[in-house]
């Protein structure tokens, strides 16, 4: 599935035909369980495990559910993940409660040195991703990074 020409110019979320949405705790616990269910629920939904889009999806979801509880836990805060499926495009958000540490969302995410073990998941999320980006959430502080197959 891939996004619309249309939709590439709106960062609104499509108008959805499935929608999975549930709060996570901000650990690494929660995003490992955040990326589960994600994947558990794309197979519902007809996306089967071991297919090109659940293991892409699967994978951004844990990238993203990671980054939330690594850069943008705040103590005692969940973080939100939103999973939607239409006929051309599946989108996911994950939202937390802080505002600053902001990833830039248009432009490509810097390259970390050869021996660091971290700082290359949002480089996994733009090469795997349709279109992805950062937008602030709405009615509290926090943002929500979302990517979109």
């Amino acid at each position: 599935m891939t996004s619309s020409p249309t939709a590439s110019h709106n960062n609104a979320a499509p108008h959805t035909d499935r929608e999975f949405v549930m709060r996570f705790t901000s650990t690494p616990r929660g995003a490992r369980l955040a990326r589960l269910l994600v994947g558990e629920r794309l197979d519902a939904w007809g996306i089967p495990y071991r297919s090109p889009a659940h293991d892409t999806l699967s994978l951004i979801t844990g990238e993203l559910s990671a980054n939330a509880v690594q850069h943008g836990h705040v103590p005692g805060r969940d973080f939100r993940v939103r999973l939607t499926v239409t006929a051309e495009v599946i989108r996911i958000e994950v939202t937390d409660t802080r505002t600053e540490r902001r990833p830039v969302g248009t432009r490509r995410p810097t390259t970390p040195p050869p021996d660091s073990e971290t700082g290359r998941g949002l480089l996994l999320v733009e090469h795997l991703a349709t279109r992805w980006g950062v937008t602030p959430r709405f009615g509290a502080p926090g943002k929500t990074v979302w990517a979109e197959l």
